[in-house]
């Protein structure tokens, strides 16, 4: 499975962006991590299997940020709204090919298949 990440760039705070994903092929389970200078890679989102919505969140941009699908291109997009500061990190688009469990989504060991990350800027 190849990935390819798009849609990063310099914002200012209370912007919104999207990033794109685009897959080779349709894995069951795609997300986003994030990971700031100094810090751990972190889960952002992830949705899982082409119908259906199993759309999970952490907790620092629920309600902010939203993952959704295009079934005809096999791209997965993150639509992040009411951007702060502490969103700047480098984002990486994920995937598996089966469905994660739940528990599994937030632990980058489990996902096999990496994009080449984009960097999100938020800055005044």
């Amino acid at each position: 499975v190849q990935l390819q990440a798009s849609g990063g760039g310099l914002v200012q705070p209370g912007d919104s962006l999207r990033l794109s994903c685009a897959a080779s092929v349709r894995p069951q389970t795609m997300g986003w991590f994030r990971q700031a200078p100094g810090k751990e890679r972190e889960f952002v989102t992830a949705i899982r299997r082409w119908t259906g919505s199993n759309t999970y969140y952490s907790d620092s941009v629920k309600g902010r940020f939203t993952i959704s699908r295009d079934n005809a291109k096999n791209t997965v997009y993150l639509q992040m709204n009411s951007l702060k500061p502490e969103d700047t990190a480098v984002y990486y688009c994920a995937a598996h090919a089966n469905v994660l469990i739940q528990s599994a989504l937030t632990t980058p060991e489990y996902w096999n298949y990496w994009g080449q990350g984009t960097q999100v800027t938020v800055s005044s």
